[in-house]
């Protein structure tokens, strides 16, 4: 005879373990301790075999039934419901150690592997502690779209709309990591795209025009601050690198003899090496620069330790110092600087431009094309803009630095 919740809440605590049956196979099993624990036995294989539905009053007379009857239709589908209970409760084990700060220490990790450069992992580590923050504890596979954009929101509210965008991307590259070793089924920020603000894209301030580049030229050629600055600055307008290429520079990477600069693949942005010729002007401050910095391993220590490089901000205070605003020129300025007047003398190919500014496209062929049929032309290009340097400037004459 079924039982009733009356029935069950008036039970004694018997002697010894006690069944009482509610029909179909589903029991309650009362103990000598007080406790209460649904039972239902079935026949699977041949054998008889029971599965625990857990205990009264956590789990009530209905939900015991529903229990029974789910089972029943495992049975009849030819499944083994306590096999099925072992499936889910090793599942639910898997979803609680995928959780999105996990998969995101080892996505961290093998980044770090896969040796990029500091700055970048600084800048993902940053990104992944604002997302572990909100979504750190979850498993990874019951993440929703909705539960990520909760703090992409918060960033926005800061007016922070392009740390939004990355936090984004950055969620993103965790759940792609996630699919692709069998964590996770999809990736929730791809639908987020259209969801973000987006933020007003301001190009780095560079000055393009000859003529106040020349008045740029001259304010860096007179700048009566460290010595050392003031070659960074000459070497920005002559060489034309990213910033944080000529700031962490070796002297091992600087091949003054034939006058060729060898950029490590772990600096650079594409993450290849990258092969820069000197002029002889360049190479001429090169070695006046050695006569200050060539003791230590960086070409451009910070004033703090020799055991570090420039900071990123003494370039562009300098530019400050010399009166030119953040919205005029900056370190990073120069490469459009340069690009614009290489491609406006009309005298080198583009790809050439382009091969020595580093943006070459990732297919391999390219690639390969870039490094052999240019090197000649980009040696009688970086002599052809030392020329120019010097003549926008008003002055064709070596520069040597003076005692420190």
């Amino acid at each position: 005879m079924p039982l009733t919740d009356t029935q069950i809440k008036g039970l004694r605590v018997p002697q010894r373990p006690t069944k009482h049956s509610d029909g179909g196979g589903l029991h309650l099993l009362v103990s000598p301790t007080g406790g209460k624990l649904w039972r239902l036995s079935y026949r699977y294989g041949g054998k008889q075999k029971t599965l625990a539905l857990g205990a009264y009053p956590i789990v009530s007379l209905a939900d015991a039934r529903l229990r029974r009857f789910g089972a029943k239709k495992l049975l009849a589908s030819g499944i083994d419901p306590a096999q099925q209970a072992k499936i889910e409760k090793s599942n639910r084990l898997v979803a609680s150690t995928n959780t999105f700060a996990a998969i995101a220490d080892e996505l961290l990790a093998k980044v770090e592997r896969e040796g990029k450069a500091d700055a970048t992992l600084t800048k993902k580590r940053w990104l992944l502690g604002m997302a572990k923050a909100c979504l750190g504890v979850r498993p990874i596979a019951e993440i929703s779209a909705a539960e990520i954009l909760a703090p992409l929101r918060a960033v926005e509210a800061q007016g922070n709309y392009e740390t939004a965008r990355r936090l984004r991307a950055v969620i993103g590259q965790v759940f792609r990591y996630a699919i692709a070793t069998a964590r996770a089924g999809d990736d929730p920020t791809f639908g987020l795209k259209g969801a973000l603000t987006a933020p007003v894209v301001t190009h780095r301030a560079a000055i393009t025009d000859r003529k106040a580049f020349g008045g740029l030229l001259r304010a860096i050629w007179d700048y009566e601050g460290m010595p050392e600055t003031r070659a960074a600055l000459q070497l920005m307008a002559l060489l034309y690198p990213r910033p944080g290429e000529l700031r962490q520079a070796e002297w091992s990477e600087f091949d003054l003899d034939n006058g060729v600069w060898t950029i490590p693949a772990t600096r650079m942005k594409m993450r290849r090496e990258h092969r820069k010729p000197l002029s002889a002007f360049v190479v001429a401050i090169l070695r006046a620069l050695q006569e200050l910095s060539g003791h230590g391993r960086l070409a451009f220590p910070s004033v703090q330790s020799t055991l570090r490089p420039m900071s990123e901000n003494t370039l562009n205070s300098a530019l400050r110092r010399m009166g030119f605003s953040s919205a005029e020129a900056s370190a990073h300025g120069f490469r459009a600087t340069a690009s614009t007047l290489l491609n406006e003398s009309g005298k080198w190919q583009a790809d050439a431009i382009e091969a020595e500014l580093a943006h070459v496209g990732a297919d391999e062929v390219r690639r390969a094309y870039h490094r052999a049929s240019y090197w000649d032309e980009r040696v009688k290009m970086a002599e052809w803009w030392a020329g120019e340097i010097g003549a926008i400037r008003d002055s064709r004459l070596p520069y040597t630095l003076p005692p420190h």
